[in-house]
C-alpha cells in the first residue's frame, strides 16, 4: 500500500524527540555516569543496548498496538492523556527548585561490555519517558489518511530513533567537559532547565486538548 509523511509529521515528531532526548531521564543519566566514570567507549556500548531498546518498543508499536488503538478509542484517549500528564511532569521536574544536574552524577564500579550494553538495553526498556513517546505521543503523527499506518509509524519512529542516538552520542562525547562547564556555570543550567520546561509544557498542553482519534 502506498503511503507517504508529511513534512509537518516529520518535524513534530523530531522536535518532540529533541525535547525529550534533552530533559534528563533514566537513559541521559545512564549514559553520562558511564561516560564520566568508566570513558566514553563504556557510553557508546551502553547506547548501542539504549538502541536496541528503541527498536524493541517501535516493533511493539508497528506490529499490533495501533490495531487496539483503532479498535478502542477510548484506550487511545487515556494514553494520550496519560502522555500529556507524564510531560508536565517533566517539565516540572526541569524547572522545580533543587533540582540535581544530570551532569553530576555518582561514582559507578567498572562494568565489563556485555554489562554495559545489557544496562543500556533494560535502562531503555524500563524507562517511561520512552513508553511514553512510543505509545502516546507518536500516533499523534501518524495520519491514516497518508495510507499505512504501520509503516507510517516505523518511519517516524526511526525518525525519533536518529534523534535520540545523535543526541545522546554526542553527550556520551561530551560529558566530561559538559560537567565541567556547567559546574563553572549554574546560570547556563538553570537556563537549560527553563527552556526544557516550556518546551515540554507547552507540547502536553497541545496533546492535551487535540481532540483527534487514532483512525481520523
Amino acid at each position: 500500500m502506498d503511503f507517504a509523511i508529511s513534512a509537518h509529521a516529520e518535524l513534530g515528531i523530531g522536535a518532540v524527540a529533541l525535547g525529550m532526548v534533552l530533559t534528563p531521564g533514566p537513559n541521559m543519566i545512564y549514559l553520562v555516569s558511564r561516560s564520566i566514570t568508566q570513558g566514553r567507549r563504556a557510553g557508546l556500548i551502553s547506547l548501542l543496548g539504549v538502541a536496541l531498546g528503541f527498536l524493541v518498543y517501535l516493533t511493539a508499536v508497528t506490529t499490533g498496538l495501533t490495531a487496539v488503538f483503532t479498535l478502542v478509542p477510548e484506550l487511545y484517549l487515556a494514553v494520550k492523556l496519560a502522555g500529556a500528564a507524564y510531560l508536565l511532569r517533566m517539565a516540572w521536574n526541569a524547572v522545580r527548585p533543587g533540582g540535581a544536574s544530570v551532569f553530576a552524577p555518582e561514582e559507578l564500579p567498572p562494568d565489563p561490555p556485555r554489562k554495559l550494553f545489557g544496562m543500556g538495553f533494560l535502562t531503555c526498556l524500563l524507562n517511561p519517558k520512552i513508553a511514553v513517546m512510543y505509545l502516546s505521543l507518536l500516533p499523534q503523527f501518524v495520519d491514516p489518511a497518508r495510507g499505512h499506518i504501520a509503516s507510517q509509524s516505523f518511519l517516524l519512529g526511526l525518525t525519533q530513533i536518529v534523534v535520540a542516538l545523535v543526541v545522546n552520542c554526542a553527550i556520551a562525547m561530551s560529558a566530561g567537559a559538559i560537567a565541567g562547564f556547567l559546574a563553572r556555570r549554574p546560570v547556563w543550567l538553570r537556563v537549560q532547565r527553563y527552556l526544557m520546561g516550556a518546551v515540554l509544557g507547552g507540547l502536553a498542553v497541545k496533546i492535551a486538548l487535540d481532540r483527534s482519534s487514532a483512525v481520523a
